[in-house]
């Protein structure tokens, strides 16, 4: 049994990522920049050291900076500080170590270490640089004769030069990089429209179709999986959206006239309230209309129809009624609450991610319970606010007109 698991485990490790959104003419693109970088890498390595130069024309590391900076461009850790800053502190710190540690396998784990510690701080982290310090440690004696000018060359040396061809190859090839930060006017401009001419209630949401159509018109690859993005748009989305609705709170669009049963009440007797009113759930509270519980239909269950049967029972056998369940032995003890003074924009997670169907509102004052919220009440009060904020931008020119 035990491998039985194990084997499976180890089949959802083969499946490949998603291919990359990318045409193939994209694709050849990134292969042939990455051709002429290194090798124009190497030929200034060459040509400023000299041929009797006692240091590595080309370091291994540099052939992932190369993967990063023709293929994944758009991502941050391909960009020209995170390149020079991350490999520059790598080779230092890997130099450093070799100096100090004398056990190669101890230097090699502090200098990697130390290399992701040091470009987290600078804001720089570039995942070659963690084969740049291990080159420093374990390079050979070459590198080790180095000593602090391999920091120099071939490292700052290779690294200015790789990026140098990348940034003129792309802008020779009609692409943007590096990917500074862009204002929002700049976005706009870019995809033909002021983002201010839409309301954000106006906006719609997007299809994984219309993000899979995004995706493969781009000309780059994005370092994140679209799945991934897509979560992460769906919960901007909703962030956004709840945002926009943070001036409502529950004491606004609660239902005031709540109905709540005791805990020791019996179930039958909670099922049949929950049928006469059209609910399907009912708060628990004790005499201080302190909410302890939930009950739902589903707690419920077939307690009404059994709770007939009891009853008859019972009164055939002038007994007393034991054996029916009360309410306190079904309701659920840990129930979500939410305050009447909570913002609209915290409860629409509440429904739309973790299942809730009912929330007893509860007073911030008294801690009582106050009224309950449904999924009616919250889209009853996404409705209002649309009009509540147009009479807010009304009231001042009604104010100017009655004055």
């Amino acid at each position: 049994m035990p491998c039985s698991a194990a084997l499976r485990w180890l089949t959802r490790l083969l499946p490949a990522p998603a291919p990359a959104a990318l045409p193939w003419r994209e694709r050849m693109r990134s292969c042939f920049g990455a051709l002429l970088g290194i090798a124009f890498t190497g030929a200034v390595t060459h040509v400023l050291s000299g041929p009797g130069a006692n240091i590595p024309m080309l370091v291994a590391p540099m052939g992932a900076s190369a993967v990063l900076l023709f293929a994944v461009p758009a991502s941050p850790l391909a960009q020209p500080w995170s390149i020079i800053g991350g490999n520059v502190v790598s080779a230092t710190l890997g130099v450093a170590c070799a100096s100090w540690i004398h056990d190669p396998l101890q230097a090699a784990a502090v200098a990697v270490a130390a290399a992701i510690c040091a470009m987290f701080a600078l804001r720089c982290v570039h995942p070659p640089s963690g084969a740049v310090a291990l080159t420093a440690v374990l390079g050979g004696p070459t590198v080790h004769a180095l000593g602090y000018r391999f920091v120099l060359a071939p490292i700052a040396l290779q690294s200015v030069a790789l990026l140098g061809s990348a940034i003129v190859y792309h802008a020779l090839t009609g692409h943007r990089y590096p990917h500074t930060a862009r204002t929002a006017g700049s976005i706009n401009s870019t995809n033909g429209a002021n983002a201010s001419h839409f309301a954000p209630d106006a906006r719609a949401a997007f299809t994984r179709a219309d993000l899979d159509a995004v995706l493969s018109s781009r000309t780059e690859w994005l370092d994140v999986a679209p799945d991934d993005l897509e979560a992460l748009l769906r919960a901007l989305q909703l962030q956004t959206y709840a945002r926009s609705f943070d001036e409502l709170t529950c004491a606004d669009i609660m239902s005031r006239n709540m109905i709540s049963v005791g805990a020791t009440m019996p179930a039958s007797t909670a099922a049949q309230m929950l049928q006469r009113h059209g609910v399907k759930a009912l708060p628990v509270t004790d005499l201080t209309q302190q909410v302890i519980g939930i009950v739902t239909r589903a707690d419920l269950g077939g307690s009404e129809r059994r709770g007939g049967f009891v009853r008859l029972w019972h009164s055939m056998t002038r007994g007393r009624s034991r054996s029916e369940p009360t309410v306190a032995t079904l309701m659920t003890a840990q129930v979500r609450t939410v305050r009447t003074d909570t913002p609209l924009a915290e409860l629409v997670p509440l429904f739309a991610e973790h299942g809730h169907h009912h929330i007893p509102v509860l007073n911030h004052e008294t801690g009582q319970l106050a009224g309950t919220v449904t999924q009616a009440d919250v889209i009853a009060g996404l409705y209002r606010r649309p009009n509540h904020r147009a009479e807010q931008a009304q009231s001042p020119v009604a104010d100017r007109r009655a004055a």
